[in-house]
């Protein structure tokens, strides 16, 4: 039957922790140092993307501001130019009345002088029409 040798088993023991101690040696302690480096990578990857995350939203909210100001101040620059726009359309009416009322004005004098030189033109015909007049109904009669 088998028989158990105290020897062959220490000899087997001894292996073994050294088994383990090379093993613990070779790949545990490099295992867990990489991955404890990757823990730190990973956790400093997380605080800068957080970071930049802040960052990016920080600039958002300055583009959003720098977009809100040029929309006020194209809004105003559009209400001045509307004003100035009005403004000067204001003006060249009030030039354009003022040239027409003239121009009425001297329409109505022209007329007046017209009417008159008719009416002095007719009044220093009077005395020749009444003679060919009196000429006509006396060879008519």
């Amino acid at each position: 039957m088998l028989t158990l040798s105290p020897s062959l088993m220490l000899i087997v023991l001894l292996l073994f922790i050294g088994l383990l101690l090379y093993l613990n040696k070779a790949l545990y302690q490099p295992l867990i140092n990489f991955m404890d480096q990757r823990d730190m990578t990973i956790a400093a990857d997380a605080k800068e993307s957080q970071e930049l995350s802040s960052s990016a939203e920080e600039l958002l909210k300055e583009a959003q501001n720098i977009i809100d100001k040029a929309k006020q101040e194209a809004n105003s620059l559009r209400q001045a130019t509307i004003n100035e726009a009005k403004a000067e359309s204001q003006k060249l009416i009030s030039q354009k009345e003022a040239e027409l009322e003239k121009a009425y004005e001297e329409f109505i004098k022209n007329l007046e002088n017209e009417k008159n030189e008719i009416k002095n033109g007719l009044l220093s015909q009077i005395p020749l029409i009444k003679e060919s007049l009196k000429a006509k109904f006396s060879q008519a009669v």
